[in-house]
Parts: structure tokens; sequence; C-alpha cells
């Protein structure tokens, strides 16, 4: 499988696509999503999406293909080889969220959760096949929340398209699988492959799954946090486990924000704010009895703070 556009920058999300079979343009299809990655802290998420046309089922079920969390790495890597020899009637499509992409979205002020993420992500591999001219007829998707909610919000976005979405439809529907073995694929290269694009000389490789209870995965985080500048964008910044060991081993950072305004800050850095000299209703140093000695820039031009106008 070429990640050579994902891998080019992979800060960003990217997509990449077979080519549409001409059967796939005339006949009724049917389509299955699945992901890959979506529980890491290393690595992007990809989604995958499978089609072919419905009179081709059995002849997908003829290349065995399976959930790809039941199969051996060389054993995907052979039926994506096979779904990819079957470009006469098989087509995929790929969506790969980037680490920095999911860590971005989940940590903006105005909250873009993984579910969201993940709807999106199959929504849009949807709306591509469509606008390539893929004939759909039938949607099977691996549920993510709860399975009604997300087959009636489907429905309303393909109208016309008969919406089926399972837990574990991965292993219920053979297109699902074999979607599944192409997310599976492609997030197997580009974590193997991983380009650092940070200046970090050279980088253990020996980082595992990905997956936080991964003990190669543990070990890998805690060598390579940097106590000023944290983790590379390999690393999922939203998750859970990187901010326990960012917040427990490096360098305490506040961020100024807009939420905090400038006498909040000056208290907290023990000075005293700008904005105080102009608060309306601040009393005069007489009237506060403070003995300060005003500076004579101001006594010379016969200045003073007043309470009113």
């Amino acid at each position: 499988m070429d990640l050579g556009e994902f891998e080019a920058d992979n800060s960003v999300s990217c997509r990449l696509a077979s080519a549409i079979p001409d059967v796939c343009k005339t006949e009724d299809c049917c389509l299955g999503i699945d992901e890959a990655g979506r529980g890491p802290v290393l690595g992007p998420m990809v989604y995958g999406i499978c089609f072919c046309p419905v009179a081709k089922k059995e002849a997908l079920k003829d290349l065995k293909v399976a959930d790809s969390k039941t199969l051996t790495e060389a054993q995907r890597e052979d039926l994506f080889r096979k779904l990819d020899e079957a470009k006469s009637f098989v087509g995929w499509a790929l969506q790969i969220l980037s680490p920095n992409t999911i860590s971005t979205s989940m940590l903006q002020r105005s909250k873009y959760n993984l579910n969201a993420l993940s709807h999106d992500a199959a929504i849009g591999l949807v709306q591509f096949a469509l606008d390539s001219g893929v004939q759909l007829k039938e949607v099977f998707v691996d549920t993510v929340g709860p399975a009604e909610k997300y087959q009636e919000k489907l429905s309303q976005r393909f109208p016309g398209v008969e919406v089926t979405v399972r837990p574990k439809a991965d292993s219920l529907f053979p297109i699902v699988s074999a979607a599944s073995i192409c997310a599976k694929v492609a997030r197997d290269h580009s974590v193997k492959d991983w380009n650092f694009p940070e200046d970090l000389g050279e980088v253990d490789a020996d980082y595992g799954s990905g997956y936080p209870n991964d003990p190669k995965t543990k070990a890998w985080l805690l060598k390579e946090l940097d106590p000023v500048f944290g983790y590379p964008q390999f690393v999922r910044f939203s998750w859970s486990t990187t901010q326990t060991l960012l917040d427990s081993r490096a360098v305490t950072v506040h961020w100024d924000d807009d939420e905090e305004d400038g006498e909040k800050a000056a208290a907290r850095q023990n000075n005293t704010s700008m904005l105080s000299y102009f608060k309306t209703g601040s009393k005069t140093s007489a009237q506060q009895g403070n003995t300060h000695q005003t500076h004579r820039f101001f006594t010379e031009r016969r200045l003073q703070s007043l309470a009113t106008l």
C-alpha cells in the first residue's frame, strides 16, 4: 500500500483511494465502513470503505475476508493484495486522521470529540463514493456510539441508501470486513514507517502497538518525553495517558488566555495590573492611607488619581 501522500505531511489528514471500477458506476453496489486505530495513544486513526456490486457479494466471500482483528499481519497483507487485485469489481478509499488532527480537534475550545470525528470521516467517505459515481444501494457500518442513533443519522444524510449499523459489523458483513482490512493495513504501514518531522535525531522505533496498556508503548512514552517540549506529533496529546505523564514529569507551564483577565494574571505573579490604575471607584493613595511616595513624574505635572470625573 502506497501511503506516500500521507507520509509527505503526516501532520494533516489525508484521503487515499483506489480507481473506481467501471461496473460500480453502472450496477447497484454495497459499501462497508470500518476503522483502525481508535484506541491507541500513538499514530493515526484510519477510516476505510470498501465497495462492490451487490451481485458480487459472493465473489467477495470467496476471497475469505474476515475481521482484521482476528487475522495476523501477514494474512491482512495478503487479503489486501487480493482486494486490490480484484479492481475489476472492488474499490476502496481511506481517510487517515493524523494524531495531530485528533489532538487539535479534541483540545480546541469548541470540543470536537472522537465520535464526532469518526462520524464525519465515515460520512465524508460515503459522500466521496457517491461523488465518484458509485451507485450505492446498501451501506453497512460498524457502529460508533448507539447504533440506532447512528443509523438514523446516516439514513437522513443519505436518503435512498439502505443503511445498516451494527456492533461488530466487521464480523457480520464481508464488505465491512474488507473495509476493516484496508484500514488496518494502512494504519500498520503508517505506524511502522512513521516519519518524524521534528528534528529528534535517533528515535527509538520500538514503540509497540501504540495502545496505552502495551508495555513497549508505556516504556517509549517515558523514554521520549521531553520536559519542555513534550512529545512529537506522533503522540495524541488529547489522550489521558499523555496528559497524566506530562502533568507528572514535564515542566509546569501556565498559558495566559482570554479567560484570565490582566488583574488575575498580575495577582498570580504577585504584580500589580495596569488595569488597576483605571478602575472606576478606586481610592487615591491618600484615601487608602498609603505612605508610598508618588513618583516625581506625577508630582511635577501635578497629576493625581481621581475616583470620579
